[in-house]
């Protein structure tokens, strides 16, 4: 039987309410880690990302951010025996979300399934289409898989 591991969820900065008048707005963060027998998770992130944005974004980066979480997530735990760590950093201007994962070292690349894939492969092609701003990046220990919407709160 696989070991639980305590789910954390550290949130981070000052909601748009929470600042003064002329006060320089401060990066609001989520972080959450989910371990790898956790695959119900995902739906788990998905609500504590939308709960996150919900004063700090507007309705459509909201459904884009959380389709693009589940995505990153679900390959982080089906391709690698280890967990991840789900970080979101809310500015006003922009919103990037990381999955970072333990065990690969393996650089994703986006590719177009065929049609016998079913529903498999088409994660990093979303990513790319809804994405501002998408990329990977190499860690001692494993990688870090990034999106960035821009815009923030209408």
């Amino acid at each position: 039987m696989a070991k639980r591991q305590k789910r954390t969820t550290v949130v981070e900065g000052r909601g748009p309410r929470g600042r003064r008048p002329g006060e320089a707005s401060q990066p609001a963060r989520m972080r959450r880690r989910v371990g790898h027998a956790e695959r119900s998770a995902v739906g788990e992130v998905r609500r504590e990302l939308r709960e996150f944005l919900r004063h700090r974004s507007g309705q459509e980066q909201t459904d884009a951010a959380e389709l693009l979480v589940s995505e990153l997530v679900t390959n982080a735990l089906i391709h690698t025996r280890h967990g991840a760590v789900v970080t979101a950093t809310a500015t006003s201007a922009r919103l990037r979300v990381e999955v970072q994962d333990f065990a690969s070292e393996n650089l994703p690349a986006p590719y177009v399934p065929n049609a016998d894939d079913g529903t498999h492969g088409r994660g990093l092609i979303l990513v790319r289409s809804l994405a501002d701003a998408w990329g990977v990046e190499a860690q001692a220990l494993g990688k870090t898989v990034w999106f960035e919407l821009h815009g923030g709160r209408p």
